[in-house]
Order: C-alpha cells, then sequence, then structure tokens
C-alpha cells in the first residue's frame, strides 16, 4: 500500500479559481487540475492506494462549507484533513463533527495569521489531543517567500512539549527551507515529519541524512499534489536507497497507524 499523506483538491466549480491564485501566488505550476476526479487519476497512473486532502481555511467562516464538502468526498481511497480557524467561534462542536465524519484537520499559520505556540490555540489542541484528532502544519517558509515564519521548528516543538499526547505531522519535513532548524528541534521527536516539497532542495545525500536521522516510525510519504507529479517524488524516495523496510513505514506503516486503516 501507498498512502500520500498530503495532497489538495478543490471543489470543480472553484478549482480553476484556486489554481490560478495559487500559481500566481507560489510562481509555480500545478501539474494538473486540482480536482478530486484529477487526484484519483494520477494515484490510479502512480499506484497510490490513498491520498489524504489537506484543507484550509483562510478566513473562519469558510469552516463549514468546506468541511461539508470534504466529508462528501471522503471514501475508501480519499481521506481528509478538514479546514480549522483558529478564530472559528464555534470550534469545539466542529472538531467534534470532524472526529466523527473526518480524519484530521490542517493549519497553514501563515494564511491564518497565528503563531503555531500562540497560547490562545491551546484549547483547542487540547481538545484536538483528547478527541485523538490528528494536526498537520505547514511549516516553515511559504513557497512564495514574502510571509512571516509562524510555524518554526523551534516553535513546533514547543506546541509538542504542551501537548505530549497531540499527534503533530510537521509538512514539508519540519520546516520548508528551514531544515538547519528540523535537524536542530525535531530529529528524533515525537513529531511526524512528511516529505512534501522537501525532496530536491537539498543535496540527496543530506536529504537521505535527515530522513534516517528521524525515528523511523515518525516519517510519512507526502507530495503535496498537484504542485508535484506523485510518480516524481516515489522515484526520487525509491532512489534514496533506504531500504525495504523504511521505505515501507514511510509509504504505508506510519500512515496507515494514523489514518486508522
Amino acid at each position: 500500500m501507498i498512502i500520500d499523506i498530503h495532497t489538495h483538491a478543490w471543489p470543480e466549480k472553484v478549482s480553476q479559481r484556486a489554481r490560478e491564485n495559487l500559481e500566481q501566488l507560489f510562481k509555480a505550476r500545478f501539474v494538473d487540475d486540482p480536482t478530486v476526479a484529477t487526484l484519483l487519476a494520477f494515484m490510479d497512473k502512480n499506484g497510490v492506494d490513498v491520498s489524504v486532502i489537506c484543507a484550509v481555511a483562510t478566513r473562519p467562516d469558510q469552516v463549514t462549507s468546506i468541511n461539508d464538502w470534504l466529508f462528501g468526498v471522503r471514501d475508501r481511497r480519499v481521506k481528509v484533513f478538514c479546514a480549522m480557524h483558529p478564530q472559528y467561534p464555534s470550534w469545539e462542536s466542529e472538531l467534534v463533527r470532524i472526529s466523527k465524519s473526518g480524519d484530521g484537520i490542517k493549519f497553514q499559520p501563515e494564511f491564518q495569521n497565528f503563531y503555531v505556540d500562540d497560547p490562545a490555540v491551546y484549547p483547542l489542541y487540547e481538545a484536538a489531543e483528547g478527541l485523538n484528532l490528528p494536526i498537520l502544519f505547514h511549516c516553515g517558509e511559504e513557497l512564495s517567500g514574502t510571509m512571516l515564519v509562524r510555524s518554526s521548528p523551534e516553535r513546533v516543538a514547543r506546541v509538542k512539549q504542551q501537548f505530549p499526547g497531540l499527534t503533530i505531522i510537521a509538512g514539508h519535513f519540519g520546516g520548508f527551507r528551514l531544515w538547519d532548524e528540523v535537524e536542530a528541534h525535531l530529529l528524533g521527536q515525537d513529531i511526524y515529519l512528511d516529505t512534501s516539497f522537501f525532496f530536491g532542495f537539498l543535496p540527496k545525500e543530506k536529504i537521505a541524512q535527515l530522513i534516517t536521522g528521524h525515528r523511523p516510525d515518525r516519517l510519512l510519504f507526502g507530495t503535496d499534489f498537484p504542485l508535484v507529479d506523485q510518480k516524481k517524488d516515489l522515484d526520487y524516495l525509491r532512489g534514496l536507497a533506504l531500504g525495504p523496510a523504511l521505505e515501507e513505514r514511510i509509504l504505508s506503516l506510519n500512515a496507515r497507524q494514523i489514518l486508522h486503516i
């Protein structure tokens, strides 16, 4: 089984607008239209069994409608890390709803204008911890390079210290373009690191060193599709020669534990 823990898709009626806006912001081209149908087609082509759609609410009023859509597309092959915003007033009841119909939550602190270790967000983390809801954070810089870093490796580590039972997935291998800080603050910790938008930004030897320097049970395969073709990252991972046991953990076993598959 191959599981991609970090992908994106939008409802068809807004997918083209989302693509245009994000391509302009990130100065990068999507590999195809960001719809569920396209995601499934790439999964079929590349032998990916399960993908997790990660959603972001840039405004509090978007949370409910985004999650309603996610619950509707969730099935055997498509899992969902739902939208949540720190300023959403009904976050307690929404977390309960997500715990029944979703698989976790996603935060994009730069787009949502909050620091991950702000104590004001701690009650939400505490509730997620109690509901056994994983949280996937965008970590490190944004691809645009134009925003503050509100989710640095040190800040993410601080959240884990405060909530040791909270399942944290630090996207982009703990901090896009901040991998020296990842090495200092996150390697070896009880925090999942996904490989989304990580491969190719450092020499291959350094990437292998960072992966093998972390806990083997806390590594996850993620691509950030549709920014990256899943095949490209699968080929890159297999080219690192990490060995079949570690590859299986990264591609499948660790994610199955989180998703209860």
